[in-house]
């Protein structure tokens, strides 16, 4: 049996210090990684980062097929795209179909971008209460002059000509 072995480019970026290291990635270190997706965040110490959590922003493959955050799995897929990681449009309103991964972290993905992550961990976010809205009442006007009514506006088509029947 032959086991592949996964090797990673992870690109760490500290918005704080606003510098970005490269590290190489492979075998026990590089394995940890595999299954996660984007937008979760791992601590740094299985990693070599010790001290730091780190969230998971993107990646590519070796191809430089992005991944991007709103396609399930790990595999390519074509997709039709507006905007955002992996099309510029042109044109207002431009959209087209373009190949991309998707955001599982798999044997085949290349470069993984992180970002020192200084928040904390939300398991799970509760929807703030809803407040009900106060109704205050409002006094009324006296009386308000209407504006006069308007005459309609003509149309800009010509108006047919009724035929005569032979």
């Amino acid at each position: 049996m032959v086991r592949i072995v996964a090797k990673f480019k992870m690109i760490v970026s500290d918005p704080q210090t606003r510098k970005a290291t490269v590290a190489e990635l492979e075998g026990s270190r590089a394995q940890v990684l595999i299954g996660r997706s984007i937008g979760e965040v791992i601590d740094g110490s299985q990693l070599g980062f010790s001290g730091n959590k780190l969230k998971i922003t993107g990646g590519c493959d070796r191809d430089g097929v992005p991944m991007r955050a709103d396609v399930h799995g790990g595999g390519k897929k074509y997709v039709v795209l507006s905007g955002g990681v992996g099309f510029r449009p042109t044109r207002p309103g431009e959209r087209r179909r373009k190949l991309v991964r998707g955001r599982m972290i798999t044997d085949e993905t290349y470069q993984i971008n992180t970002v020192v992550f200084t928040g904390e961990v939300k398991p799970a976010e509760k929807p703030a209460p809803v407040k009900e809205p106060v109704v205050k009442a409002v006094p009324t006007p006296a009386k308000v002059a209407e504006a006069p009514a308007r005459k309609p506006k003509p149309s800009k088509k010509p108006t047919k000509k009724p035929r005569k029947k032979k």
